[in-house]
């Protein structure tokens, strides 16, 4: 089976104690199901560039972008295409522009209460947005069908609170982000939305786990980029791509004992990192068009050992140590340890 990779950015977007929601048409991810908006992250794009536009072409609001809140990964396999897809989801808190209100003139529009009175129905009883269907004008949402703005891939969306989200079919993603039960979806209910295009020979999408670690004495761990890797002799933070079905703090935390022979525990979702460089020669040894995803944790050692690179590392890790603030920020860093460095304070 060919194990394929993809990242997908989504967001988070309440209003007056209701959330944001829209329903896969038949040609959508989840087809018939309810989740929280946003979808595939392009090559090259920024995941918060995606969700926007993601976000815009599936219910017409105009959203700003806010924290990152969680980062989760899940495998659906497709036997009709002999493909396993893993998909790292982004999930992002969103408020909506100026003008751009899911508040209507219609309180019953608003509310997500369709003419038969239940949100599970989907029925888009009327194409009026006070009678609950379609979409209105001005960035407003109202429950009902949407139209073709999202490539026919969503087919409606609406603002419900939450009792009302836990009535529909969920995806499970949407459901734990949510807080709200993961019950499995119907065998079936899952399908590709899109044929799996033959990836491009020079292309290379690369999901990262990374942590900002400290010890109790409030010191740095590092790593350096061993020789033949781009940003060779840089030191950089612990951490790199994750495996093919695993989480990326599970990933993050394997990571850290290979490249610094550490115990540590997460502690807090720090932000994400994106990086496209479109000519990157590494041990391939011909350019490549590089796009890595890369999110950034704080990590905790509460005891902390020597810092010692193991053989699991694969060679991309010349060595590790245990660094002062001060010390750190006179290294040669690579771009993100800079940022993560930069932004955790005096």
């Amino acid at each position: 089976m060919e194990l394929v990779r993809r990242v997908g950015a989504y967001g988070i977007l309440w209003e007056s104690g209701r959330v944001l929601v829209v329903r896969d048409d038949v040609e959508g991810e989840f087809p018939g199901v309810w989740r929280l908006p946003g979808g595939a992250v392009a090559h090259a794009e920024h995941p918060e560039c995606a969700v926007v536009r993601a976000v815009a072409g599936q219910t017409a609001l105009t959203v700003a972008v806010g924290p990152l809140r969680a980062v989760l990964a899940d495998v659906t396999t497709y036997p009709e295409d002999d493909v396993a897809l893993h998909t790292d989801r982004l999930l992002f808190e969103l408020s909506a522009c100026d003008g751009a209100s899911g508040d209507g003139a219609s309180g019953e529009g608003a509310s997500g209460e369709g003419a038969s009175g239940d949100p599970a129905s989907g029925d888009p009883a009327s194409g009026d947005p006070a009678s609950g269907g379609g979409a209105s004008g001005g960035g407003t949402v109202r429950h009902g069908v949407l139209g073709d703005g999202a490539g026919g891939l969503v087919g409606q969306a609406r603002w419900l609170t939450l009792p009302e989200v836990a009535r529909l079919p969920l995806a499970p993603f949407s459901a734990e982000a949510l807080g709200l039960p993961v019950t499995p979806l119907p065998p079936g209910t899952r399908r590709s939305y899109e044929p799996f295009p033959s990836p491009h020979p020079d292309r290379r999408l690369r999901f990262g786990a990374y942590g900002l670690v400290t010890d109790p004495a409030g010191r740095i761990l590092l790593t350096q980029i061993a020789a033949g890797y781009p940003g060779a002799g840089q030191w950089h933070l612990p951490g790199g791509g994750t495996d093919h079905g695993e989480q990326p703090t599970t990933g993050l935390l394997r990571e850290l004992v290979e490249e610094g022979g550490q115990l540590g525990r997460v502690v807090e979702l720090l932000g994400v990192d994106n990086l496209h460089n479109p000519a990157a020669l590494g041990p391939e040894g011909r350019p490549l068009d590089w796009h890595g995803v890369r999110v950034i944790y704080r990590v905790l050692v509460d005891v902390p050992t020597d810092a010692v690179v193991t053989e699991s590392a694969g060679g991309s890790t010349a060595r590790a140590g245990w660094f002062t603030r001060a010390q750190a920020v006179d290294l040669p860093l690579s771009d993100i340890a800079a940022l993560a460095i930069g932004q955790s304070g005096g």
